[in-house]
């Protein structure tokens, strides 16, 4: 309360202040006028109107184009009536044009005062200036253009208090001022305040000779003429910015996951997806509205806009409207019609995928439950079951349970469907009861459920867990008078890791459970619910890839990449290599698709970029034409959360090597804006990017420009017949398109010296395969250097050709 009375209070005091300054500086102006020359009223009008025009051209000094502090240029009066009227009577009248927009536009008193006052001010503050310059010896007109310039600096500094006065320690401030754009526009100023002030006192080119007045009314018309022109520039500019907004708001709107989550049933899961949907929705409108209207801030309240704010009520999440809020600064642009629409359609747009999100959600909801129960059906509980286990750490463990009502089919008989349906449904209540908001209960036959426990420990834990399930479904129930003991067979099946292949654990599981319903029907065993837990183990694969990244094991093999300009080597690639001494060489494409399943690629990654890298270093010395090395990654593993700031950091560590990123085609088919953004920022900081594999699926020319890139590489598939002219043609226009678009062309899969003629006729200046060198570890690629030098062919006795492409650290394949 003290702090709300003490800026109250504040307020008066300034009010009071800006008013005295504005009387004092009007009532002067108008006195000299009163008992001046009348034939300088036209010119004093034509000051006011100039004053006026300039007031609402409204030009940003942000980094932003449409964001930061504003500036209005009414003092350009001041230099333009210097022949007319003293620098204290123009700024008077530029305080009369101001206040008159003010009142035109309807602003609030203190703003228009405030406003006022700061164009009288600066006013002022520029004939201070200019005199003390001129007093320094700087002649009249210079340092009125002087003092002009100043005028920006001046305004700055008293917006950037006004904000920390009216702000306090509120987050929501502007951004920070442009240098570029603050001295360009002094400039600028400075130029029109000389160029007015020298044609007031002199005429204008070409018509030199009138009257002081007549040539200052001539050059204030001619200044209101230029404030018109940008006012109309801006004002274009800023609805070409609502235009191109409204088209990328409503793609990137439109462009949001609507799928439903793929852990359904699961209890939270599905109300936290809704309101991550919420979420993600509201951030993307905000800042759709922010890049669109140009605002301070953007907010999401109970309440409507107070007055100088725009709003819409929008749905987020049913039954709770809220309201979308744009603010500006009080000093800055009012809305306009044109905002209060764009900020509707964007806000359409986005209730309408809301919406959509909704119906696609409510209806996915019911093609995956069942209908009887409510529970999850047998396709949700496998696709949940799968989310589970890709999503999961790899040694958290989880659990299925399948389970069967015995004598259930009896029970329907004898009674009716009646009853046996209240039974499946009093079953699954009790399961539901019986586990954690963060397990899962489907079922997925007719008296057939499935559970899958989560976050466990051991299969002591899972067994416990059951046990408590199967206690809770034991007790007697009654339905239509009728007193029912239910008798479950419960199969369990425990997965201590990430399983490769989750289809298996829910086998295990359904064996086990037909396990213990045969032994009970065979052996006469007593009629009561029993458990039985499957020796299913995760596979042992599993566990040796995952020893093999953790332990820092991998090997890496490099493979030549050669000019075919001077015939040397000048970068290799690298690959993954790795063998178990009990299940002995892991395919690499085996080791890479089993740590991507595992969450194990990035650091598959880091170790095998950590050794590339120190290798070539190594190669360097030797040979110093090898100049880069070539890992493969996935294009989403370029973020900065992933490897991306990893991968500069190393790359920054080697300033005399570059390293290149190649992408497989499939990693870049539906690649996300802020991977590409990424791709650019690496490109600026020295790495390379490859587009590795091109040919080797569909591929297409949008497979070029997905992701900014610096090297195309031909796979083998469009090099196996180069005594084809059709694929002769096919590379020459690559190579030519790739002269035009800045990128190089490396071909890989080169066996022979002909098939290296035919590529280096047609103008071809890399390759790369088996006729240059298999793929070798480290020793041996050094002591080839060490004893070939650079050479792209080296005789070789015997050659073994492997059949099996070479798999790279992020899956890619290399000849």
């Amino acid at each position: 309360m003290k702090e709300i009375r003490g800026r109250s209070g504040a307020s008066r005091i300034i009010f009071a202040v800006l008013a005295l300054i504005v009387v004092v500086l009007v009532v002067n102006a108008v006195a000299a006028l009163w008992v001046g020359d009348a034939a300088k009223w036209p010119v004093a009008a034509a000051a006011v109107f100039c004053a006026g025009t300039w007031e609402r051209c409204l030009l940003r000094l942000g980094r932003s184009a449409h964001l930061g502090i504003v500036i209005s240029l009414p003092v350009l009066v001041v230099p333009a009536s210097s022949s007319s009227f003293s620098p204290l009577v123009a700024a008077g009248l530029v305080v009369l044009g101001v206040l008159m927009v003010g009142i035109i536009r309807r602003v609030r008193p203190l703003i228009a005062l405030y406003s006022a006052a700061l164009a009288g001010i600066g006013a002022a503050g520029i004939a201070v200036v200019s005199l003390a310059l001129s007093l320094g010896g700087v002649p009249s007109h210079p340092a009125l253009a002087v003092g002009c310039a100043a005028y920006v600096f001046f305004v700055i500094g008293a917006e950037s208090l006004r904000e920390r006065i009216t702000m306090g320690t509120r987050s929501e401030q502007r951004q920070a001022v442009s240098v570029v754009r603050t001295v360009g526009l002094a400039v600028l100023v400075g130029a029109l305040a000389l160029l007015s002030d020298h044609w007031s006192a002199h005429g204008l080119p070409l018509m030199s000779g009138g009257s002081a007045g007549v040539n200052t009314l001539i050059v204030l018309l001619l200044l209101a003429g230029v404030a018109l022109a940008l006012t109309a520039h801006t004002r274009k500019v800023a609805m070409r910015r609502r235009l191109l907004g409204l088209i990328e708001g409503t793609l990137a709107l439109g462009a949001t996951d609507m799928r439903a989550p793929s852990t359904v049933g699961v209890r939270g899961v599905e109300a936290a997806s809704a309101r991550d949907a919420a979420m993600e929705t509201s951030l993307l409108l905000r800042r759709s509205i922010s890049d669109t209207i140009g605002v301070q801030s953007v907010r999401v309240a109970a309440t409507p806009p107070r007055p100088g704010e725009i709003g819409v009520a929008v749905e987020f999440e049913p039954g709770r409207t809220e309201y979308v809020i744009a603010r500006r600064d009080s000093m800055d642009v009012a809305f306009t019609e044109a905002d209060r629409s764009a900020l509707a359609a964007l806000a359409q747009t986005a209730s309408a995928v809301l919406m959509a999100r909704r119906n696609i959600g409510g209806l996915t909801t019911r093609a995956n439950s069942d209908p009887l129960t409510s529970l999850p059906n047998y396709g949700a509980f496998h696709e949940t079951l799968t989310n589970i286990n890709e999503h999961r750490e790899y040694s958290e463990a989880l659990a299925v349970l399948f389970i069967d009502v015995d004598d259930f089919k009896s029970v329907n008989d004898r009674h009716g469907h009646a009853v046996g349906d209240e039974m499946l449904r009093e079953i699954s209540r009790r399961l539901l009861g019986s586990v954690r908001s963060e397990d899962l209960v489907a079922r997925v036959g007719g008296d057939e459920f499935a559970v899958i426990l989560t976050h466990l420990t051991s299969v002591e834990e899972a067994t416990a867990r059951a046990e408590r399930l199967k206690v809770a479904t034991e007790p007697p129930l009654v339905i239509e008078g009728i007193s029912f003991e239910p008798v479950l067979s419960i199969g369990l099946a425990y997965s201590a890791h990430r399983e490769a292949d989750i289809s298996s654990l829910v086998h295990d599981a359904d064996r086990s459970m037909l396990g213990t319903k045969t032994a009970r029907r065979h052996l006469g065993a007593k009629k009561k619910s029993s458990i039985a837990v499957s020796p299913h183990h995760s596979s042992y694969l599993n566990d040796v890839v995952v020893r093999a990244i953790d332990d820092d094991r991998l090997d890496v093999a490099f493979q030549p990449i050669v000019s075919l300009v001077n015939n040397q080597i000048w970068a290799f690639e690298a690959l993954v290599r790795y063998s178990d001494s009990d299940v002995g060489t892991v395919s690499p494409a085996t080791l890479v698709e089993k740590a991507k399943s595992l969450g194990r690629l990035d650091a598959l990654t880091r170790q095998v970029a950590t050794r590339a890298m120190a290798a070539a270093d190594a190669f360097r010395r030797v040979a110093p034409t090898v100049v880069c090395i070539a890992i493969n990654i996935e294009a989403v593993q370029m973020l900065p959360e992933r490897v991306g700031t990893f991968l500069e950091e190393l790359a920054a560590r080697y300033p005399d090597l570059s390293l290149c990123l190649e992408l497989n085609e499939r990693s870049v088919e539906r690649v996300p804006m802020e991977v590409r953004i990424q791709a650019e920022r690496m490109r600026e900081r020295g790495i390379l990017i490859a587009l590795d594999d091109y040919g080797s699926q569909d591929s297409s020319v949008d497979a070029l420009v997905r992701v900014p890139m610096d090297i195309l590489k031909i796979d083998r598939g469009l090099v196996d017949d180069l005594d084809d002219v059709r694929q002769r043609e096919v590379l020459t226009a690559l190579q030519s398109f790739g002269d035009s678009l800045e990128y190089s062309m490396i071909v890989e899969g080169v066996e022979n010296q002909r098939m290296a003629d035919h590529l280096h006729a047609i103008g071809v200046r890399s390759a790369q395969g088996f006729h240059y060198g298999v793929p070798h570890n480290q020793q041996r690629t050094l002591a080839r250097l060490e004893k070939h030098g650079a050479a792209a062919i080296v005789r070789r006795v015997t050659t073994s050709l492997v059949a099996q492409d070479s798999v790279s650290a992020g899956g890619g394949t290399a000849s």
